[in-house]
């Protein structure tokens, strides 16, 4: 990039700016996975395995970029650490009464899907041969854990939770200010 491009970017700080300095340190961190990767060779397995990385980009509700990593690899001590398990992708989406999460679980069938609701959380593991997936999603309200509705087709499972009912016991009693 040229100088004059350059200068123009720093004294204008629009809400690109913002998105563009997000991109550039990704593209840091994954500059700098790469560099390590290629350093230092991964340990030898009897079988082949694949590897899978990857970024979601997402605008949060304050509107500032949230970014989340998926996949089986990730950054350890001695550079790269390959995970059995892959985390599949997953986004959660609140809604006024409920809670929808939403999971990419490519090449697996439902029956081998096996999840588990508390109030805060949401886990989902896949262990068959072929894949193996796992994630604890930490979610954004409390739920009801029986209210908990699945489905799953073309490798998207949808979970659907009903948000607990507080009761005025529960949010608490008002404090006088002395």
């Amino acid at each position: 990039m040229s100088d004059w491009w350059e200068e123009r970017r720093r004294r204008r700080r629009t809400f690109w700016s913002d998105i563009f300095e997000e991109f550039e340190r990704i593209e840091e961190i994954m500059e700098e996975m790469m560099r390590r990767a290629f350093q230092m060779p991964f340990r030898e397995t009897s079988e082949p395995r694949s590897y899978v990385y990857g970024f979601s980009v997402t605008i949060g509700p304050d509107g500032k970029p949230v970014v989340r990593q998926f996949g089986n690899v990730a950054p350890g001590r001695f550079g790269p650490e390959i995970r059995e398990e892959r985390e599949p992708l997953v986004d959660v989406i609140e809604e006024k009464a409920s809670i929808k999460v939403v999971a990419e679980l490519p090449g697996v069938e439902k029956e081998d899907i096996k999840l588990n609701a508390t109030e805060d959380a949401l886990t989902i593991s896949v262990d068959t041969p072929q894949r193996k997936y796992y994630k604890e999603v930490t979610l954004p309200a409390k739920i009801d854990p029986k209210s908990a509705k699945a489905t799953y087709k073309n490798g998207v499972l949808e979970v659907k939770l009903a948000k607990k009912e507080v009761s005025r016991e529960e949010k608490g009693e008002p404090i006088k200010i002395e």
